[in-house]
């Protein structure tokens, strides 16, 4: 085709633009997070609902200035907000992808990660596809020099004072072997309990095996759903399951709510994640404020 430039997504697609997209949409958070480390929100046609939420979002001041928020929006919604690219998840709804390709648009799937690797070819790809790979290239550069800092401070925590941590999610089959917290606790130099007990991501564990694992820390969720949802429900039905009273982290009290803004991220942000960890298990050597975000973007 003349003019323009070419992208190949993960599934091997060469999608085509015509010119650098100025009516974007994708349909994730990560997505969304990635992408408002790369363009301005005015470039944005909506973003995910839960963006505004700083118990879930990092970018919350820019995800303020957009008004339309979505959650699994159809295609009729998507061809309303008249998007010049659609960025779609390889776990998403895939069938919308061929549709909307049918009907015209750009779509660019992308990878689910499952590690901070892949975080970091999905902020290369999507930087691609909106024809800004400086910017990408800016992004990587910034987590990578987190990511060293960090680890310069927990290599200097000895093996005997290494500790564990079980994160006890709403999903519960999340935080096994092969999902982003694993990673992120590797480079946090925390032993992710789960993983070491060779539960893998998808499978859920049980109460029995968190005894047995003994974790020293549990990670308990905070998630709210702009407050309609009561997450202590949740918890009550561990820290206080008498089961569960002989766990490490039960007796002594090391009963966390890390902030879920980081500790579930999947874009560059995920770098704020592993120092939420550290900082949660090691303390205030690992300080960070709220909001904390990467960017390339001229302000």
């Amino acid at each position: 085709m003349v003019g323009g430039y070419t992208v190949t997504d993960v599934q091997g697609t060469v999608v085509h633009m015509k010119e650098k997209p100025k009516r974007i949409l994708t349909l994730s958070m990560e997505t969304d997070e990635i992408m408002l480390g790369l363009v301005p929100p005015d470039r944005l046609v909506g973003v995910n609902a839960l963006l505004d939420d700083p118990l879930d979002s990092t970018v919350v001041p820019q995800a303020k200035q957009i008004s339309t928020k979505i959650t699994d929006p159809p295609v009729e919604e998507i061809l309303a907000l008249k998007p010049d690219l659609v960025v779609i998840a390889d776990w998403g709804n895939l069938e919308k992808a061929d549709m909307l390709r049918d009907m015209g648009i750009p779509v660019v799937v992308c990878k689910g990660a499952r590690n901070i690797s892949d975080i970091k070819e999905t902020v290369m790809l999507l930087a691609e596809a909106i024809g800004e790979e400086d910017k990408g290239r800016s992004i990587v550069r910034k987590m990578n020099y987190k990511l060293d800092d960090i680890k310069k401070k927990v290599s200097m925590i000895p093996v005997e004072q290494q500790k564990s941590v079980v994160l006890i999610s709403l999903m519960n089959n999340y935080g096994g072997i092969g999902s982003t917290f694993d990673d992120a606790c590797k480079f946090a130099n925390v032993i992710n309990g789960m993983a070491r007990a060779g539960i893998h991501d998808g499978q859920p564990m049980s109460k029995e095996m968190l005894v047995k694992i003994n974790p020293d820390y549990l990670f308990l969720p905070s998630y709210t759903n702009h407050g309609r949802y009561d997450p202590d429900v949740f918890i009550r039905e561990y820290v206080q399951d008498p089961a569960l009273q002989s766990l490490t982290a039960v007796r002594e009290g090391h009963l966390v709510k890390p902030r879920e803004s980081y500790i579930y991220n999947d874009s560059q942000d995920v770098v704020f994640g592993v120092q939420e960890i550290a900082y949660a298990v090691y303390g205030e050597p690992f300080a960070q404020p709220n909001g904390c975000h990467i960017s390339a973007v001229d302000t």
